[in-house]
């Protein structure tokens, strides 16, 4: 019995002392490699610190002085003056230098599609598909609109084979009904042009099981039936 609360006794202080010597063990590891590990906290608290000035003191000014900037060119390009609107008016600025001078911004950004637009509907195909083809956006409508004005350009350019890749990007990017079954029949279309109509037909019966009640979904029986798959 005495031996047994002995041995009872002499476990607290030998995990005490296995404590302490974790302790001093912590202790030897820090002073050994301090300059390194105060190095790399500074480094931390530096990021997390810069990251925060650079939000608050560059990133929301500057995205403020970019939508002021764009205000008179989003007003052309609602009027359709898309020459104005890209280039600006000699006293305003257009969506091409809003994109220079603030591309790392969100308007920057959207002024990279706006500019995109304006050079495809002035028929600057090619202008208008590199932008469109690099602009990325937090909102998939627009993205997927993107996409499909690309394949637009590419069309026009006869990059057929571009324009049916964009086409399907734009309508599988955002499963909707507002722009998805109207991309996917266009390069359904451009696939029929370019003498692949059993890929025409796997899209067009795409449409036609997710889109049934939009205007391209109700067409396709139509154009399925015309390439010779008649529904039973």
């Amino acid at each position: 019995m005495t031996e047994t609360t002995h041995k009872a006794a002499d476990a607290p202080v030998t995990k005490d002392f296995q404590l302490q010597d974790s302790v001093h063990k912590a202790e030897d590891f820090y002073y050994k490699n301090k300059n390194v590990i105060n190095i790399a906290l500074l480094v931390i608290v530096v990021v997390i610190g810069g990251t925060f000035a650079y939000n608050k003191f560059i990133k929301a000014p500057n995205e403020k002085k970019a939508q002021d900037m764009v205000f008179h060119a989003q007003q052309y390009f609602e009027q359709d003056s898309f020459k104005l609107a890209l280039n600006g008016d000699g006293n305003n600025y257009g969506f091409i230098q809003v994109l220079d001078k603030y591309s790392s911004t969100k308007t920057g950004q959207l002024s990279k599609y706006y500019a995109g637009v304006c050079y495809v509907k002035l028929g600057e195909f090619q202008k208008g598909a590199d932008l469109l083809t690099s602009f990325s956006g937090g909102d998939q409508i627009v993205q997927a609109m993107a996409y499909g004005l690309a394949g637009d350009a590419y069309m026009e350019l006869g990059k057929t084979s571009d324009g049916i890749d964009y086409y399907k990007k734009a309508g599988h990017y955002s499963d909707n009904e507002l722009t998805a079954p109207i991309y996917l029949f266009r390069a359904g279309m451009a696939l029929e042009k370019a003498g692949k109509s059993a890929d025409a037909v796997e899209l067009y019966k795409e449409i036609r099981t997710k889109y049934p009640q939009t205007n391209e979904g109700r067409e396709m029986d139509k154009y399925l039936a015309r390439l010779g798959e008649v529904r039973n």
